[in-house]
């Protein structure tokens, strides 16, 4: 999972007013070759500055091991199907791949594609249109799991975090499944503070261990120490997730799967979930942008550092 480090800010004009660039909508992603809207210098791929509907932005992800496994996405304008009468916003993500990059590219090609059908469906943005969202993308992605399970084993034990934040009608919404952060920067008298939105859904993290306990009473083992770090059934950090079919259905952790990623006993209940955490913030005068960041970036007064860069 922690493969790469991927990082977007958004920078606002006061109170997220559309910038005079916008207007007909806009797209763009990074990861995977980092060929898509931006430059790439050795193994980082960046886009220094580009225009939203509220404001500007940019992006950057560089890559740690042989292997991207992580996507980060903005898409301005339409958030619904109907462009001219559905709502209207900024849409960012960053995906967290673990174990091959293809949940993160399936996140990225079809997330926002989900999102704009149940937008369009109630005209509006809301908590179940972003949550259905998930639930669809999750749905699709394990079907092609199923479809290829015979010749593809492997793709059962991929997997990706998945934060977003959609900035509509003077709200902000943060959603989470996974252990990626959002956090925003405020500007009070002249000095940056940082505010963490997102909820992470890591097993180092006590409430989520005592959260794993209560869903999963009758298995002492459900979360376990290993080499120092929580891992839920010694296997991964976080406890949400898209994909990960392999602890969500009994059916994916069986042979052909490789030996290290079974478990010694079926289970009759999905283990990780794909439910996001939601919050919804009143965008005000004293926001001054926000950072999207796939990999922990440690105490408050580092992010605290970020935010002034």
């Amino acid at each position: 999972m922690v493969s790469s480090t991927g990082l977007m800010k958004i920078v606002k004009s006061p109170c997220f007013r559309p910038s005079s660039s916008s207007g007909s909508g806009a797209s763009s992603s990074g990861g995977g070759d980092g060929s898509v809207s931006g430059r790439t210098d050795g193994l980082m791929w960046y886009k220094d500055l580009g225009q939203h509907e509220n404001g500007e932005f940019s992006m950057s992800v560089v890559q740690a091991n042989r292997l991207m496994e992580d996507q980060c996405q903005i898409e301005s304008g339409a958030l619904g199907l109907d462009e001219t009468g559905g709502p209207h916003g900024t849409f960012v993500g960053v995906y967290d791949g673990h174990g091959g990059p293809e949940v993160s590219r399936f996140i990225c090609d079809n997330l926002f594609r989900h999102l704009n059908k149940f937008a369009s469906e109630n005209q509006c943005i809301s908590a179940d249109v972003i949550r259905n969202a998930y639930a669809a993308t999750e749905k699709d992605f394990l079907s092609i799991v199923k479809r290829d399970w015979l010749y593809k084993p492997q793709l059962a034990a991929v997997g990706s975090c998945c934060l977003i934040g959609i900035i509509c009608n003077g709200m902000l919404y943060v959603a989470n499944a996974g252990d990626s952060r959002l956090v925003l920067g405020t500007s009070d008298s002249g000095e940056v503070n940082a505010v963490q939105l997102s909820a992470e859904h890591n097993a180092d993290i006590e409430s989520v261990r005592e959260e794993l306990r209560s869903l999963h009473p009758s298995d002492p083992q459900i979360v376990v120490m290993k080499h120092k770090v929580w891992r839920v059934k010694g296997l991964i950090q976080v406890s949400r997730s898209i994909g990960d079919a392999y602890l969500k259905k009994s059916e994916f952790n069986r042979a052909p799967l490789l030996p290290r990623f079974r478990l010694s006993e079926p289970f009759n209940k999905p283990i990780l979930s794909a439910e996001p955490s939601i919050l919804v913030h009143k965008i005000c005068r004293k926001i001054s942008f926000l950072y999207l960041q796939l990999m922990a970036c440690g105490s408050t007064c580092a992010i605290k550092k970020l935010l002034t860069l």
